[in-house]
């Protein structure tokens, strides 16, 4: 794993050319978080290759912290289309683009950062709050 994210942060570094500036740079990241929001509205309310049904879960009052993985889920009902799931894919990986950018910018290791999350998910379990 950690040598395919300094695989691809390599790569990112030696292909952004036009969007150096960190300003761009964080602009550029939340234009494609936008465009990833939007391709998974699209395939509800465009495609409806799925749906959200969104309401408030009950929880009964003796449930443990163990329970609520099987009392919530994600709202959605049905599955990605493929055609769906090769935008939101695309656009997954404009956004994994600049967080690349992002990342060497500020000389960070997205190895390094994926591994510390992993190890506080590890420590923390649920309760990392996140």
């Amino acid at each position: 794993m950690e040598q395919l994210t300094d695989q691809f942060q390599g790569t990112v570094k030696s292909l952004l050319i036009r969007h150096q500036s960190i300003l761009d740079i964080l602009s550029k990241g939340q234009e494609t978080s936008a465009r990833v929001n939007r391709a998974v509205v699209k395939s509800v309310t465009s495609c409806g290759c799925h749906a959200v049904n969104a309401r408030k879960k009950p929880i009964p009052p003796d449930s443990s912290v163990a329970d609520l993985r099987e009392l919530l889920d994600s709202q959605l009902e049905g599955y990605v289309c493929d055609n769906c799931r090769d935008i939101i894919e695309a656009e997954l990986g404009k956004q994994l683009f600049y967080i690349a950018a992002l990342s060497n910018a500020l000389d960070i290791s997205l190895s390094d950062v994926l591994y510390q999350e992993l190890k506080k998910l590890q420590t923390l379990t649920i309760f990392n709050l996140t």
